[in-house]
């Protein structure tokens, strides 16, 4: 098979979370340590850092990449979801994974995963430990798919774990109250292995002292730092929380001796962290005239942040794009939406996509009005042509929306 052919028989043979949701979630790990194990383990030749959260652990995972980038290490990133090609969750210092390794690993090991019915999550991580063991990288800094406790990603042992926050998402799955979340969420804190905890609250921070202490692992707060004072080229407000994150996981891996870590190596960092990684869809800026902005925030931790930030913008009037998938609670997030913005309601071209009738109906019981359109392309482009020069327009709602505009 070609790279297209692989990866459509990827995305359409093995159930994948992405596109199909629940049906694709297995709370097990017994799959991917098979996998691992088959593959000759190359997880434990890696020296990993962990990294979870509700929000922010894409950023945090992209920041951490790009400074120990600019400290001189080779670096490997596993993230997801990907925004326009899968080869985007697997990089090493900001290149991505060859087409050719791609095909290459589905191929040799095809007969092996359809005889152990491998979830796409549990075979693309396989593919990761394998690609970034054969080129021997120094750190690889893997990004947790779902939950914790039990993602595929939970068999390493890493150098140190990072949980960013919690919030509301994924209830299906990790529970419905902070608590629960926590909980699974906790579920990569490792025996004897630092911990870096990004934002707490007065319910979860006992929750992870506890954890902490029952595996004798050190814990550290970010978010006490009185400030990260690093500037850096992502502009959301909600990076500097973030930043915090990364700074104090860096601090502790330092006095470990793990990693040599200057000021002048975060600084530089932060600044080309773009550049070095290739994030995308973080407060992101695609037109200048109307300022038009996207951002991949998804649930309520996340939109009430970034939204906050829209309503402070300066503009005659404000134009959102907006878009969700189909096992978002709409009345937790619906009601965060400023209801004098001019709305251009659309479904991503996912099968998870909501139907854009249902969210227009739905929206206009929080007085959110505007009209329906049959792509999220159209979508933009209605807001294009109406918005003037000193107008405001915000896309978001879904990765998958901001995915379709970039």
């Amino acid at each position: 098979m070609n790279y297209q052919e692989t990866v459509n028989w990827m995305f359409g043979r093995l159930p994948v979370y992405q596109l199909q949701g629940a049906s694709a979630y297995k709370a097990d790990l017994s799959n991917t340590l098979k996998l691992c194990e088959y593959l000759g383990n190359p997880e434990k030749n890696l020296r990993c850092i962990h990294v979870a959260g509700t929000n922010g652990k894409g950023s945090t995972s992209h920041l951490l990449a790009s400074v120990l980038q600019e400290a001189g290490y080779k670096v490997g990133l596993y993230t997801s979801p990907h925004l326009k090609d899968f080869r985007e969750r697997i990089k090493i210092n900001g290149e991505e994974i060859s087409e050719a390794f791609v095909c290459e690993f589905v191929n040799q090991h095809q007969t092996f995963f359809e005889n152990t019915d491998l979830s796409f999550f549990e075979m693309t991580v396989g593919l990761a430990f394998d690609y970034f063991a054969k080129e021997k990288i120094d750190i690889a800094i893997i990004e947790v798919g779902l939950g914790g406790r039990l993602d595929a990603t939970n068999i390493i042992l890493p150098i140190i774990s990072v949980i960013t926050n919690i919030g509301i998402d994924h209830t299906a799955f990790l529970g419905n109250t902070i608590a629960k979340i926590a909980a699974e969420k906790g579920g990569i804190i490792k025996p004897k292995i630092p911990v870096v905890i990004g934002e707490y609250t007065s319910e979860t921070k006992p929750l992870f002292s506890s954890i902490a202490k029952e595996k004798n692992s050190e814990i550290y707060f970010a978010s006490d730092l009185i400030s990260a004072t690093y500037p850096s080229v992502l502009l959301g407000n909600y990076q500097e929380k973030n930043k915090k994150t990364v700074v104090q996981t860096l601090t502790v891996l330092d006095a470990l001796g793990e990693v040599i870590i200057t000021k002048e190596r975060i600084k530089k960092g932060f600044q080309n962290v773009i550049k070095n990684t290739g994030l995308q869809g973080r407060w992101q800026e695609i037109c200048a005239s109307p300022k038009t902005i996207c951002d991949t925030a998804h649930n309520a931790h996340g939109l009430e942040i970034v939204l906050q930030q829209v309503k402070n913008e300066i503009y005659e009037s404000l134009h959102i794009v907006l878009g969700f998938v189909n096992d978002k609670n709409l009345d937790d997030l619906l009601p965060l939406f400023p209801i004098e913005a001019h709305y251009y309601f659309c479904m991503p071209a996912i099968s998870r996509g909501l139907d854009v009738i249902q969210l227009q109906q739905k929206a206009a019981k929080y007085n959110l009005k505007g009209s329906v359109f049959n792509s999220v392309t159209a979508a933009y482009r209605k807001a294009q042509e109406v918005a003037n020069v000193d107008d405001f327009i915000y896309i978001g709602g879904s990765t998958f929306v901001v995915a379709e505009i970039l």
